[in-house]
């Protein structure tokens, strides 16, 4: 079998499994649709709240971290929601639901907890940066998020072999993608895109994963150049901080293409950060 055919095999294989997948429960459907839906009132968003115990937890929680510097205790929802504001929420909900949908792997060599501190790092920097372009914060947030979800679908339905892959990275100081593509002749990027397709995930998000690495392909949505970098931010503040983690290479066409400026992404620096700490202890 050729490289190529063993690679189209082992896609058509994660595809089967990408289909046996939970889907999104109706509920979440409903939500993710009303969060993208501009129109969307910030009451009608707490009373949906109200309804998920966890949810209303995590969102008390947040209101009263240290990051709001807020002196009285928030206690409702209503409360909570008037101090986060509409963004806030939509992101808190957007990470409630996405860190629910994958069950544990049995690969110890993953490290589910950096995972995730990437993935809401990046989604906190992407939503920032867009917002520096005056883009549309709520995609470049669910990008952000998303951009690395093949990774879990790997490692849920080949966790063995994705152990090998962590191997192979660690042994050869390579790139995770290498990595993937070496040991299961396909990697994180195709594994996203099946996963965001059966989803139903909008195209723009669909663009900034499959070229989160190659923001240059020809005709890609302009988001993909704004995850690239956040994600490359990310990991240069170490925010996951993962055992010998690399620092990707930096297009030079995505970072002329956003063409902000030093002051301006020493601020995003700052405020990615900042997020990040009032998020970590939520969520990770």
């Amino acid at each position: 079998m050729s490289k190529d055919d063993e690679q189209r095999s082992r896609l058509d294989t994660i595809i089967r499994h990408i289909k046996d997948l939970p889907t999104l429960p109706e509920v979440a459907q409903e939500l993710l649709f009303e969060l993208d839906n501009d129109d969307s009132s910030l009451e009608s968003i707490s009373e949906k709240i109200a309804m998920d115990h966890a949810l209303t937890a995590k969102v008390l929680k947040l209101a009263n971290s240290s990051h709001f510097g807020i002196n009285s205790r928030v206690v409702t929802i209503q409360q909570a929601a008037a101090l986060l504001g509409v963004q806030n929420i939509k992101n808190l909900i957007r990470m409630t639901i996405m860190v629910n949908r994958f069950p544990a792997s049995n690969c110890p060599e993953f490290n589910f907890r950096a995972f995730w501190r990437h993935s809401i790092a990046t989604a906190n920097c992407a939503e920032l940066i867009s917002r520096a372009l005056h883009m549309k914060h709520d995609f470049a947030f669910t990008a952000g998020l998303l951009h690395d979800i093949g990774r879990l679908v790997l490692v849920i339905y080949f966790p063995r072999e994705y152990g090998e892959v962590l191997h192979y990275k660690s042994l050869n100081d390579c790139e995770l993608i290498e990595a993937e593509r070496h040991i299961l002749s396909t990697d994180h990027i195709e594994a996203g895109l099946a996963l965001a397709q059966q989803w139903h995930f909008a195209d723009a998000v669909q663009d900034a994963i499959k070229g989160h690495h190659q923001p240059d392909i020809r005709g890609i949505h302009s988001l993909a150049p704004v995850v690239h970098i956040a994600n490359a931010i990310v990991h240069a503040l170490d925010l996951a901080q993962e055992e010998n983690e690399l620092v990707p290479l930096m297009s030079q066409h995505a970072w002329d293409t956003l063409g902000l400026s030093e002051a301006e992404y020493i601020a995003i620096f700052k405020e990615t950060e900042m997020r990040f700490d009032a998020l970590n202890h939520i969520f990770i």
